[in-house]
């Protein structure tokens, strides 16, 4: 299953910024249940946990503790390797989708602000994490995370 872009995105990809730019200082979230099918759609479930640095706390808006992309290299965005991705579960669940917001972190049913969508599982999924059960209070890290643009 590929990753879902959302019209926001999409649009933005269209104009000058690069994909580095857009996802700048974002947060991944990780749901339980189906993928919805579009990132454009609300999340439809509550989250298990956030992904920011270090477990930190995240405000939309600000820069602090935000995810960050390495350079892009053939067509390909990795996940900052100065940077460990983790957070503290917030629900007890089973992993099943995540998605990934801009700065700004809009939530809901949305068309206009940038956030992609994947699977996560423990091999062949967008996200690929050595369990997918998730305990509350436990913390998760995100050890390689790359995003792969196609090529048109």
């Amino acid at each position: 299953m590929a990753l879902r872009l959302s019209t926001g995105l999409r649009n933005t990809l269209l104009g000058a910024q690069g994909f580095k730019t857009i996802m700048q200082n974002g947060v991944i979230r990780i749901f339980p249940g189906v993928q919805p099918s579009s990132a454009d759609d609300a999340e439809g479930a509550t989250q298990l946990l956030e992904i920011t640095v270090s477990s930190g706390a995240f405000t939309p808006g600000a820069a602090t503790n935000g995810l960050n992309f390495a350079d892009p290299a053939s067509g390909a965005c990795a996940k900052s390797s100065s940077e460990v991705w983790s957070g503290a579960a917030s629900s007890t669940g089973t992993a099943g989708w995540f998605r990934f917001y801009a700065n700004d972190r809009v939530t809901g049913a949305d068309t206009t602000h940038a956030r992609f969508d994947g699977s996560v599982s423990t091999s062949g999924a967008q996200l690929n994490m050595s369990s997918t059960a998730i305990t509350a209070g436990a913390t998760t890290t995100i050890d390689s995370f790359t995003v792969t643009m196609p090529a048109s």
